[in-house]
């Protein structure tokens, strides 16, 4: 079969001013970035009407697990059923194009095209989201070499939309007074930036402003909290922000609609793509297709949780994406050999498959068990998960989109539009509004992830700490932990039960609105692996190769 780059590469793509004129888009509601791609800002008279279906995941592994390719795939589905369906996705990261995962923009057949641009700089929102981070940090250290402001501690860190663990910890300001104040800091890469966050929950430009207004970058000497609207940086965000702010219309490889827009990390970040881009999905698609990163336990909650909430949004339906491949990793089979036929292990691996059905029952809205096909799956391993999707009273369907794109994704949009019928249930959310964050923490470890408890470093208690003292302490809570357990320990495989969940850091996310609890080893600065991608990319006669 050929490579990712050369489907998209031979594709024949809509020219963007003719996608948008036939979705009614007018002349003024979009703005052509060349011919493949646009920045969408739809009248605020249009209101959002199709039903939201998020795609979520079993937990985690080194060979990835399809969400994206399979949302795609479901789009196109629905489109050869006759449906108006339209996919809203997140950006994709520099950091992991040249990491170790390669890009984001689907695969095989399921694709959303211009595929090179958008898994590098695309419009360039991600380079004014890292422009304005860092914008704002060297104003905070101007106001303290100016003698504008003293401040105990500054929070604000600086960001890189690159894998670089040698800027985890640095000091800045060396070389005496004219460089400015020597100072104990680091970088986050761009995509685990509040910024980020902020631009994907904010409503409209009037709510960014807002959001922006409240960053905490720095505490007083007195212990309050020094804001960025206190700083005097807001306006220059939002000029830095404000074309970044309006979702970007592409399209799949078979001239679905398609938005790209925002791009936090589920297991560093809140891991859902841009509010704006969500309801714009709604608005011009009966169906709208939205992804959330990695697992239920990571995007799917925090998409409910925080997402949902903030935004007034109701799934009607939720896919739930698995693989042979990733039971079988979670029953303990080596990588290399996860593609072989081991019904022993498949069934061990279940247990993965199980937790994170009862998770999304918790939730409230219908699921759909969606299998990402390989050409390796036996028809005993298929009929083994299907048969324990109809013990657990879910549904269950077979996708094919990466070989067959749209066509191989039918029964899976069938199986969708019947788990949608009717009006979405509420939502069952994991905690009260009012609950403190400890509690909402206690409450997602247990019930999320199968802790017993949960136990906060002393840097944690200091940090909760301060938190209490900003009056921060009932925000909801962002847990960054790793992506390929239901625990904090990503060798943890299957369903672990009964650990305590270790806290490290409370970091206070005001304007995002919500406290990250990192667990674990979790780091907000990714590093390259031993073979970063980035090797095996280049050009060649004008065109990119290597890109996945």
């Amino acid at each position: 079969m050929k490579s990712d780059i050369e489907i998209a590469q031979e594709a024949k793509l809509i020219r963007i001013d003719d996608l948008a004129h036939s979705a009614g888009l007018s002349d003024d509601e979009f703005e052509p970035y060349g011919r493949d791609k646009a920045k969408v800002a739809l009248h605020k008279d249009r209101k959002p009407h199709g039903k939201l279906i998020l795609v979520t995941a079993t937990s985690g592994m080194p060979a990835g697990s399809g969400k994206t390719t399979t949302s795609i795939a479901l789009t196109q589905g629905l489109k050869r059923l006759g449906e108006k369906a339209v996919v809203a996705l997140r950006e994709p990261s520099l950091g992991p194009c040249f990491g170790m995962k390669g890009g984001a923009a689907g695969g095989g057949y399921s694709q959303v095209l211009p595929m090179e641009s958008i898994n590098l700089h695309f419009t360039g929102d991600f380079h004014a989201i890292t422009a304005a981070n860092n914008l704002l940090a060297a104003m905070i250290d101007n106001a303290r070499h100016q003698g504008q402001v003293n401040l105990k501690t500054v929070i604000w860190r600086r960001v890189l939309d690159v894998n670089d663990r040698m800027l985890r910890n640095i000091v800045t300001g060396l070389g005496g007074p004219a460089n400015g104040i020597p100072t104990e800091t680091g970088f986050d890469i761009t995509v685990a930036s509040e910024l980020m966050a902020v631009l994907c929950l904010a409503t409209d430009l009037d709510d960014l402003r807002a959001r922006i207004d409240r960053l905490v970058v720095g505490i007083k000497r007195d212990g309050s909290a020094f804001t960025c609207k206190e700083l005097g940086a807001t306006g220059a965000l939002m000029a830095l922000l404000l074309e970044a702010m309006k979702p970007n219309l592409v399209q799949t490889l078979e001239g679905n609609l398609a938005f790209v827009h925002g791009g936090p990390f589920a297991n560093i970040a809140h891991g859902c793509n841009s509010v704006v881009a969500t309801k714009a999905a709604m608005t011009l698609g009966d169906w709208a297709i939205t992804e959330a990163g990695f697992g239920s336990d990571l995007g799917a909650e925090k998409f409910i949780n925080i997402k949902c909430r903030a935004a007034g949004l109701t799934p009607s339906a939720v896919v739930l994406v698995t693989s042979t491949k990733a039971l079988k990793w979670h029953g303990l089979v080596p990588l290399p050999d996860i593609g072989k036929p081991n019904v022993e292990a498949l069934k061990k691996g279940l247990c993965n498959l199980d937790a994170h059905i009862d998770n999304l029952k918790h939730f409230g809205p219908e699921i759909v068990v969606s299998l990402n096909h390989f050409a390796t799956d036996t028809d005993e391993e298929i009929e083994i998960i299907r048969q324990r999707c109809a013990e657990k009273g879910v549904r269950f369907a077979v996708c094919d989109g990466f070989i067959k794109g749209g066509e191989g994704a039918i029964e899976l949009a069938r199986a969708v539009m019947e788990a949608a019928a009717g009006e979405p249930k509420p939502l069952n959310f994991s905690y009260e509004t009012d609950d403190d964050v400890v509690t909402k923490i206690e409450k997602l470890a247990t019930n999320v992830y199968g802790a017993k408890d949960i136990e906060l470093s002393a840097a944690a208690k200091k940090d909760l700490k301060q938190i209490q003292e900003l009056g921060f302490d009932r925000l909801p809570v962002c847990v960054a932990k790793t992506p390929y357990s239901l625990s904090h320990e990503p060798t943890w495989l299957g369903a672990p039960k009964g650990f305590t969940l270790p806290v490290q850091r409370l970091i206070l996310n005001a304007g995002a609105g919500f406290v990250v609890a990192t667990t674990g080893a979790i780091m907000r600065m990714p590093g390259l692996p031993k073979q970063p991608a980035a090797l095996h990319i280049d050009v060649v006669n004008g065109k990119i190769v290597g890109l996945s």
